[in-house]
């Protein structure tokens, strides 16, 4: 178990050399043999957070009661009128057919309404590119905007979909890294540190993945004017809008930084906010000719979204916000509950996250411990203990870039989430110097 959790969130390695480098091409009747697997995407790793959780969906269709923290999906039902509107598309003929490679005009408008009402971030469908899903988004973003040789400024803990899109580009991604001492918020100053004549761009998320961390106003104010002060492009990934909880408050970074507006792509989608990730929709908000550019490279790419799903994201976003609501409460609950429990092991320190479904906790204090006969000398180790010990999935702080820490997703069934802690706690009392 122990290799197979390393290899899936193993860093970029170097392609391997071809066996026949030295093969004389020009000679007659030699060939140069060639490789199976391109170099782009033979240096690109698999999502971690994807495998963990097939892992764990595997091990339960065997017949174990895993539980899994590894998931970033609401564990709550689509709502009802969406399903009904996706239903009632399904016996609509225009939905059969092709349809525009940037989305349903009318859910275009939809997402540029739901934009001004959520975000106060005023925008025309003309802006808006509809996507399969918020990865799609962000990958033609970088494809779009970036060249070989761009370097793009990532927050650490970041998102493991950041740097591998960002490399295929051809671009390099530059970690700026935080840690819980400062609630996970990356500086002005450390951003300054990293910029380079070749800097490019910068990727900002908030509330963020993997740590839940909530830039205020002011933050948010000083890093896209730095942003802006450096002619920089900015992603700003949004889909975690709704999930804050206690005083924080969601902002979106152009709204409050307007001279950003023409460097400026917001990134969004119904897959949290929703319960819709098995949906895949989610939209890009850019400068027209930027997703004029987007377009084209979906047209060949993947043609429109399905036609049946737009319509159910028609339906999401522009409904009311009362299932969202109810969800945020769930999630609060737990919050509270999963950050009390994990403070409760020695050696675990788990700052209270203020957005999105996650804790990031620090289990740098366990590293080098044994537990039930094994040394857990990495978070990876450590993480694939948990599995096999415990029936616990959890993601190591190495799929975020930052190893020594544990993603742990509280977006499942409050009885689940008590359960799985539990076991945790068991386990890791056994943890001896």
């Amino acid at each position: 178990m122990e290799q197979v959790m390393q290899s899936d969130v193993a860093t970029t390695s170097a392609p391997a050399k071809s066996q026949d480098s030295t093969a004389d091409i020009n000679q007659p009747g030699h060939s140069r043999s060639r490789r199976r697997i391109s170099d782009r995407v033979a240096t690109i790793a698999e999502s971690a957070t994807l495998a963990v959780d097939a892992k764990a969906k595997a091990l339960k269709h065997a017949g174990h009661p895993v539980i899994t923290f590894g998931s970033g999906e609401p564990d709550f039902p689509t709502p009802a009128h969406v399903v009904e509107a996706a239903a009632a598309a399904c016996s609509d003929p225009r939905y059969h057919r092709y349809s525009a490679s940037n989305g349903l005009p009318e859910l275009r408008e939809a997402v540029a309404a739901k934009t001004l009402r959520d975000s106060g971030y005023h925008v025309d469908a003309s802006q808006v590119i509809v996507t399969n899903g918020g990865k799609q988004a962000i990958y033609e973003a970088f494809a779009t905007l970036l060249n070989p040789g761009d370097e793009v400024i990532v927050p650490a803990p970041y998102w493991p979909t950041y740097p591998e899109a960002i490399r295929l580009a051809g671009a390099i991604p530059v970690p700026v890294f935080a840690d819980e001492s400062t609630g996970y918020h990356v500086t002005v100053d450390q951003l300054q540190r990293a910029w380079t004549k070749n800097t490019t761009m910068l990727v900002f998320s908030s509330p963020a993945n993997p740590t839940g961390a909530v830039y205020d106003k002011e933050e948010i104010r000083g890093i896209g004017t730095w942003a802006a002060d450096n002619d920089l492009w900015v992603i700003s990934d949004e889909i975690y809008e709704h999930m804050v909880y206690g005083g924080a408050e969601f902002h979106s970074l152009p709204a409050i930084t307007p001279a950003l507006r023409e460097r400026c792509v917001v990134v969004n989608g119904v897959a949290k906010s929703y319960a819709m990730p098995g949906w895949r929709v989610g939209w890009a908000i850019a400068p027209p000719d930027v997703v004029s550019a987007m377009t084209r490279l979906q047209s060949h790419a993947t043609s429109n979204v399905c036609n049946i799903a737009q319509a159910a994201t028609l339906a999401a976003v522009s409904g009311s916000l009362h299932t969202v609501s109810a969800m945020r409460a769930a999630f609060d609950r737990r919050r509270h509950t999963i950050v009390r429990m994990l403070n409760e092991i020695d050696g675990v320190n788990c700052p209270e996250p203020a957005g999105a479904f996650y804790v990031y906790a620090s289990v740098k204090d366990l590293l080098g411990r044994r537990i039930r006969g094994q040394r857990a000398s990495t978070s990876i180790d450590l993480a694939a203990l948990l599995l096999d010990e415990a029936e616990v999935a959890v993601v190591p702080g190495e799929a975020f870039g930052t190893p020594g820490y544990l993603r742990l997703s509280y977006a499942l069934h409050d009885d689940d989430l008590v359960e799985g802690v539990c076991r945790i706690q068991r386990l890791l009392t056994d943890a001896a110097e």
